[in-house]
């Protein structure tokens, strides 16, 4: 075996020395030089190396003539949107979400859709029997569709079945956390059995041109379970949110390879199985004729779908030398005790004796900045029991120095406001003026905005 050559590397200009030495003889430096041992040579390097005996690959510049993937729609329009316009041949596919939320029962709805527009269509399942997925499609109504099932967990198994014919359209595998390969060893579930079994799975859809679906587990936390090098090997990642008390499903897109991300598709949960929500502010909205303290409305915008929410505040006076509660649902607590430490500073607003509630109206989860102002709204109504008009909109971001910035899509926001009935949005001042048919108070700083809702 060769001998290990050492050198000693100069920490401060990186030139390279046979022997140590107290001072660099290239940049003076005093006991800079650290000892590394190189590479062996041998004789195999010595004589190989991978700059040739290589296959030469073909570069091509950006100006290249190319072909848009086609795309299999569903007929779900909300799946669709969140896909990009439907699933894309030789693509991957992973859609995760906590048990019982939906996943299995909208997968198999998507798959009897395609099956009945003449796709062809296999739906393998490692977790229930054929029988059990065929009386669920009984119960969804869809016994009809000339959809192919399986009940099978081995990688092998399944992509020999699969190679004997003609590659099916859509590969449905519920879910790749009970997958098996024989390659390696270890039980399914694991790090390696997950990976291996979706890197195979993976390049049969590459090279087959089959658009494959994995269903995931996921953690307690919400994320997919698994390594995390998974979502990096697939094209699309969706995630399905909701609470199992509610009848109300968000299926996010969080990466995609062929379309934008941060689309959502709404969905509810009915006996006869998921139905698609066309308007998603009816469901976080809620009816009253007369306004409420506490609560304001705000156009958040998921992708390029504004959805109007409700934002609910309480503040509860308590007795001196307790210490107040925050609590938030649906929105960061960090953000919130920011936006609380700016009314104190730049307002005069002290919840320092307060306790703090804070509710996004439908469990849904609001991250768009331009939640700042309604929260704000919000808090300043519960504090001063003075309610904001039911017929307004708010939305606009804070800066920590009380600054009102304006936010993205404004115009996209007060559409979709006055669609719905609204007639009066309060923005920061430099959106004041389209207001799409809504009458448009702009604001500049937080002060002024608190002076108007205070009435002063």
């Amino acid at each position: 075996m060769a001998k290990p050559q050492k050198r000693f590397v100069c920490q401060s200009c990186g030139s390279v020395a046979s022997r140590w030495a107290g001072q660099c003889a290239d940049c003076g430096q005093w006991n800079t030089l650290v000892e590394e041992t190189a590479a062996a040579a041998t004789p195999f390097q010595a004589k190989h190396n991978l700059q040739t005996g290589g296959r030469s690959i073909t570069l091509v510049g950006l100006d290249a003539e190319i072909t848009l993937p086609e795309r299999m729609q569903t007929g779900i329009a909300e799946l669709d949107r969140a896909l990009g316009g439907g699933f894309v041949e030789g693509s991957a596919t992973l859609i995760g979400g906590d048990p019982g939320i939906g996943k299995s029962t909208l997968l198999l709805q998507a798959a009897a859709k395609l099956a009945h527009a003449g796709r062809s269509v296999i739906y393998v399942s490692g977790e229930e029997a054929a029988d059990q997925v065929r009386l669920r499609a009984r119960r969804l109504g869809l016994g009809d569709a000339p959809l192919m099932l399986a009940a099978a967990t081995s990688t092998r198994d399944i992509l020999t079945t699969l190679g004997q014919g003609m590659p099916p359209a859509l590969l449905v595998i519920d879910s790749i956390q009970t997958m098996h390969s024989d390659l390696i060893e270890g039980a399914p579930g694991t790090v390696s059995q997950v990976r291996a079994s979706s890197q195979e799975l993976i390049r049969f859809a590459k090279e087959r041109g089959t658009a494959v679906v994995l269903v995931g587990h996921v953690t307690k936390d919400g994320s997919i379970a698994g390594p995390r090098v998974l979502e990096h090997m697939v094209d699309t990642v969706l995630s399905f949110e909701g609470e199992r008390s509610h009848q109300y499903r968000i299926l996010r897109a969080i990466k995609n390879r062929f379309g934008g991300t941060d689309e959502i598709g709404v969905f509810a949960m009915q006996t006869e199985g998921l139905t698609e929500v066309a308007n998603p502010s009816a469901l976080f909205l809620t009816q009253r004729e007369d306004g409420i303290a506490g609560t304001t409305v705000f156009p958040a915008l998921e992708g390029t779908r504004p959805v109007l929410v409700e934002i609910q505040a309480l503040t509860v006076r308590l007795a001196s030398g307790a210490t107040p509660r925050r609590a938030v649902v649906g929105w960061d607590s960090g953000r919130l005790a920011m936006l609380l430490a700016v009314l104190e500073a730049r307002c005069g607003l002290s919840f320092a004796t307060s306790e703090v509630y804070l509710n996004i109206a439908g469990g849904y989860k609001v991250q768009d900045p331009a939640a700042d102002l309604a929260v704000a709204a919000a808090l300043v109504s519960a504090l001063s029991e003075r309610p904001v008009p039911v017929d307004s909109v708010v939305f606009g971001e804070i800066a920590l120095s009380g600054e009102i910035r304006p936010v993205a899509h404004g115009a996209l926001r007060t559409k979709e406001s006055a669609k719905l009935g609204f007639e009066r949005a309060l923005v920061p001042a430099s959106m004041a003026a389209d207001g799409a048919g809504l009458k448009l108070s702009g604001f500049k700083s937080l002060g002024a905005f608190v002076g108007h809702m205070l009435g002063k």
